[in-house]
């Protein structure tokens, strides 16, 4: 018979992935691996845990094993239908709030929105504030819906979430306008390396390239968000380590002001935003 610690060592996972799947199989705290350590686990729980141990093995994220990733403090379903959220895009979610800190009842569009992770953060953060959020996928939209339901406070002050079924601007009602428009849009070109390697896999390649260069996805938001911005309205989007140039100049082209970008923890010019007022 195996203890907990047993399984632990003889997994084969980085210590701190081995915990992590060993309490999502057990339904354990992390303080329950140290104090019950030396608790003989049942075969079922043991198997259990060696097929996730097995899966990860081959590379399948730990978000999907589990079904979760933590986001800007709250707990996100998460499917192979939706990116997996990921630290860095905080930096676009406390950009916005900053940017509508002062507006009463802003109301803010979220492009692409895949599980939901920026659309949810933002309406958790701010009760009042009226959210929509649109995705191509209907699988995704369902992710993203039950995140809604589950994370939101159904009484909250703007509403509930509005989740749109459109590629990009298209179904959206030409006369909403919104003080903040926000996308995490596909970025990577179609040949890049790293789409056949780690945890990018096993996610939508839909979320992850635009089958192009990586400014497709980028370009079309910049010409379409100025018909959904108020005046003073503004724009952010995340992109990739090397783009931040690139999408300035899309940006200014376009007519957008006070264009600039912004550093992620590791450095990295994340996301870039500006000020529409024409």
């Amino acid at each position: 018979m195996s203890t907990a610690a047993d399984v632990l060592r003889a997994s084969g996972l980085p210590p701190l992935e081995a915990r992590v799947l060993l309490m999502h199989v057990l339904g354990w705290r992390r303080t329950e691996l140290i104090t019950r350590d030396q608790e003989t686990l049942d075969d079922a729980s043991v198997a259990r845990f060696e097929a996730l141990v097995a899966r990860r093995l081959d590379g399948e994220p730990i978000a999907q094993l589990v079904g979760r990733r933590e986001f800007f403090g709250l707990d996100f379903e998460v499917t192979p239908d939706v990116l997996i959220p990921r630290p860095e895009t905080e930096l676009l979610v406390e950009t916005v709030l900053g940017i509508i800190a002062g507006t009463p009842n802003p109301r803010v569009l979220d492009l692409g929105t895949g599980s939901g992770a920026i659309a949810v953060s933002l309406a958790h953060a701010r009760p009042d504030a009226k959210v929509w959020a649109v995705d191509r996928s209907p699988a995704a939209l369902d992710v993203a819906r039950s995140n809604a339901v589950r994370l939101l406070d159904a009484a909250r002050a703007g509403g509930p979430v509005t989740f749109v079924a459109s590629d990009w601007t298209a179904n959206l009602e030409p006369s909403l306008l919104f003080e903040a428009i926000v996308s995490n849009p596909p970025y990577i070109a179609s040949g890049d390396p790293h789409l056949e390697q780690g945890d990018l896999r096993f996610e939508p390649r839909g979320a992850l390239t635009d089958e192009s260069d990586g400014l497709s996805a980028i370009r079309e938001i910049v010409e379409k968000a100025p018909f959904l911005l108020a005046m003073n309205g503004a724009l952010w989007l995340e992109h990739g380590y090397d783009q931040a140039d690139a999408v300035r100049r899309l940006m200014q082209a376009r007519g957008f002001s006070d264009v600039h970008s912004l550093r992620d923890l590791a450095g990295i010019e994340r996301c870039t935003g500006g000020v529409f007022t024409a």
